[in-house]
């Protein structure tokens, strides 16, 4: 339940909100894109930490590039929350 409620909030700032901020993403997919298959493939917790987590290093000190949600089996892994751009292979 509590996943359905932040994907529909996620959503609708995709419809709203983040029309002006086209283009502004460093990241592929979009931070908002990338919540929302955070939220649906981890749940509401862990999704929201990974977003959390996205978040924080999407910012003018961010690499950027192709940051894909980690599958579910990497889930164990936890990240730290930490603003640094992340070290993918």
């Amino acid at each position: 339940m509590m996943s359905l409620l932040l994907r529909g909030a996620i959503r609708l700032y995709q419809l709203t909100l983040a029309y002006f901020f086209v283009g502004a993403c460093r990241y592929e997919p979009s931070c908002s894109s990338y919540a929302a298959e955070a939220v649906a493939r981890h749940g509401a917790l862990r999704g929201s930490w990974l977003a959390a987590h996205r978040l924080c290093r999407c910012g003018p000190w961010g690499a950027g590039g192709y940051d894909p949600v980690p599958s579910r089996g990497l889930a164990a892994e936890r990240p730290t929350l930490s603003c640094h751009p992340a070290e993918r292979c």
